[in-house]
């Protein structure tokens, strides 16, 4: 890689047996110097398939939950000396070719987190097969997230994304839920200790394999995820320390 820096895409993966292969297939690989897969006790052959494809397996002996898994995502990638990563969902729905174009934006300096946006335009976020409902209710979401946090992100809720290694050294990620609501956490943390968030676009696909909460989840994630805004303005406000928000090494 230039100048020596090392970017490592991880994966968290769960019943991926039918994307997994194809999720991989997509990495630009004269971009990447290693790619991570972590199995969160699949029920289908997702581990048989990884150990086909020249990536680095990990098996966890129990199910940790989406944030749980991610957290092992970053520690390995972090031991192995990662420069930039990358998470990327293994359900195929987002697209791997962009992970060149992230990398570069982080590497001159522009952004220190960078997101997938999957809704550039309305139409073509729904003809790639996003259900009506989830796409109002991330813009939703997404408008208030970004009213809260004084950013302007595409969409918050994107299963791609791009991180510098500071970050990662950074932020307490280890304190998170072990839920979907991480990614939430993850990402007010990044606002709360300074670092510029951007996205690129990536096209949406959705289809029967792809990867996605039902509704019941979805409202439980959306008021975690108000939550952690609550919690996060309380805290600026030193009303109640946090120590989701707190240093590191407190």
């Amino acid at each position: 890689m230039p100048g020596q820096e090392k970017v490592i895409v991880v994966m968290p993966a769960y019943n991926a047996a039918n994307t997994l292969e194809r999720c991989y297939e997509d990495i630009p690989k004269d971009s990447v110097d290693e790619v991570i897969v972590v199995d969160d006790c699949s029920k289908d052959a997702t581990c048989e398939i990884a150990r086909k494809l020249p990536v680095t397996l990990i098996e966890h002996e129990k199910n940790t939950g989406y944030g749980g898994n991610q957290k092992t995502c970053y520690d390995a990638a972090v031991q192995r000396g990662a420069d930039y990563v990358i998470m990327i969902h293994a359900d195929y729905q987002y697209d791997a070719r962009m992970i060149s174009t992230a990398v570069e934006v982080m590497r001159l300096g522009i952004c220190d987190v960078i997101l997938g946006n999957r809704i550039r335009t309305r139409k073509e976020a729904l003809r790639g097969g996003m259900p009506l409902e989830k796409y109002f209710a991330n813009r939703a979401l997404t408008i208030i997230e970004n009213m809260l946090s004084a950013q302007n992100l595409g969409e918050w809720h994107s299963g791609f994304r791009a991180y510098t290694r500071k970050v990662l050294d950074t932020l307490p990620y280890h304190r998170n839920s072990d839920d979907f609501v991480f990614d939430s956490q993850f990402l007010v943390q990044a606002v709360h200790n300074g670092f510029k968030l951007g996205d690129v676009p990536v096209p949406v696909r959705y289809f029967d394999e792809a990867s996605s909460i039902n509704f019941k989840r979805s409202a439980i994630y959306a008021t975690l995820t108000l939550r952690t805004f609550v919690q996060w303005w309380i805290h600026r406000l030193g009303i109640v320390k946090n120590p989701l928000f707190e240093p590191r090494d407190a």
